[in-house]
C-alpha cells in the first residue's frame, strides 16, 4: 500500500498500565511495539495519543462505592464500563512504555482529563460531543487517511478509527500493530462497526509492501 504525505499514523495510548505488569493490561499489548517500529518508517506524520485521568476519575470503579472493575453503569452520556484505576496523571504507569520509540512523533495528544467523562476516542469525549481538537489538527495540516495502531483494538483504537470516518477521513486500523480486550464480545461488536462505516482493515505487511 502507497503511503503518503497526506497519511498520518496514530499510535493509540501506548502506555504502561495497558501492557503487561499493568493496571489495566492488554493481553500481549507490547507485543505491538515491534510491528509499530517497522512501519513507522514509512510514515511521514506521526501522533501519539496518551490516556491521562486524574485520580478519582468517573470511569474508575473505585469512585463509585459498592462496584467492581468492569461493571457496566449509566451515566449522563450514556453506558459507562468500570476500569480499574489506571493511566492517572503523573504516574508510571501512564507514561508511554520506554520500548516506544518514534522520535519523529509530532504530537503527544492526552485525553481523558476531565475528571466527569471518559475518553476512548482520538477525537471526542465519550459524550461523543466533546472535541479533543484532532480533527482540527488533521485539517489544519492537510492530513487525509489515518492509520491506527496501538491499545485496545476494540476500545480507544476502534473508537478513534469510527469517529475519523463520521469526521470525514479515511480510516485504516493495521491490525497486527493492536490487541484487545474483548470484554463481552466487544472485538465482534466494534468490527461490525467497522463495516457500517466503512474502516479498512489491514495487516503491517500490506504496509511494507510483502
Amino acid at each position: 500500500m502507497l503511503i503518503t504525505p497526506q497519511d498520518v499514523m496514530i499510535v493509540v495510548d501506548l502506555q504502561n498500565d495497558f501492557c503487561p505488569g499493568g493496571a489495566l493490561a492488554v493481553p500481549d499489548g507490547d507485543a505491538v511495539i515491534e510491528v509499530i517500529h517497522e512501519i513507522a518508517p514509512k510514515f511521514e506524520h506521526i501522533i501519539l495519543t496518551q490516556d491521562w485521568h486524574p485520580r478519582g476519575h468517573h470511569s474508575f470503579a473505585s469512585a463509585h462505592a459498592g462496584k467492581q472493575p468492569f461493571e457496566v453503569i449509566e451515566l449522563g452520556y450514556g453506558e459507562q464500563t468500570l476500569w480499574p484505576d489506571h493511566c492517572v496523571q503523573g504516574t508510571e504507569g501512564a507514561a508511554i512504555h520506554p520500548a516506544l520509540v518514534l522520535p519523529q512523533v509530532e504530537l503527544i495528544l492526552r485525553k481523558g482529563f476531565r475528571a466527569h467523562v471518559d475518553s476512548y476516542s482520538a477525537f471526542f469525549e465519550n459524550d461523543h460531543a466533546t472535541s479533543t481538537g484532532l480533527a482540527g489538527y488533521l485539517r489544519e495540516r492537510e492530513l487525509k487517511r489515518v492509520f491506527l495502531a496501538g491499545l485496545a483494538y476494540d476500545f480507544c483504537v476502534g473508537y478513534s478509527a469510527i469517529d475519523a470516518r463520521h469526521l470525514g477521513f479515511a480510516a485504516v486500523v493495521v491490525k497486527d500493530a493492536c490487541r484487545a480486550i474483548d470484554l463481552g464480545g466487544s472485538v465482534a461488536r466494534i468490527e461490525g462497526e467497522f463495516d457500517s462505516v466503512g474502516v479498512e482493515r489491514l495487516s503491517s505487511t500490506e504496509i511494507l509492501g510483502a
